[in-house]
């Protein structure tokens, strides 16, 4: 847990273990998406005591010190990610609500000439495809 003493500390936050815990929970999933609900199960999960209040207020703290980012994806609750400084976008998929992270210099290279086209310069950009397995 080193690394993310160190991750705290740098954002601000003081090393307490439910943010530990919260803060390993989220580099560790596999699916790198999870529901401040998720997080909670996870933890009663590995025995933690800690309430879905915390949870929620331990994630809102990351979020305002740059350390997560929140999604709101149709249809759904927030999910919470690592920011890893590395912009990618989004699949959800309707049936199942797996979320999946790709990125594509095509569609970048895309976005960048539309704006230029209307007269304006790309600063940021949110983009997810809603989908489902092919039949």
């Amino acid at each position: 847990m080193p690394d993310q003493n160190k991750e705290l500390q740098k954002a601000g936050l003081k090393v307490t273990m439910p943010r530990l815990k919260i803060l390993e929970l989220l580099e560790t999933a596999d699916e790198g998406h999870l529901s401040a609900e998720e997080i909670y199960q996870r933890l009663l999960e590995e025995g933690e005591q800690t309430g879905l209040a915390t949870v929620y207020r331990v994630l809102t703290q990351f979020e305002s010190a740059g350390l997560v980012l929140r999604h709101n994806f149709e249809g759904g609750k927030a999910v919470y990610e690592i920011d890893s400084g590395s912009h990618h976008d989004h699949m959800v998929c309707t049936e199942t609500g797996r979320v999946i992270e790709f990125h594509s210099e095509e569609i970048e290279q895309l976005q960048d000439r539309i704006a230029a086209e209307h007269g304006y310069e790309l600063t940021d950009h949110s983009l997810v495809l809603y989908v489902r397995p092919k039949k």
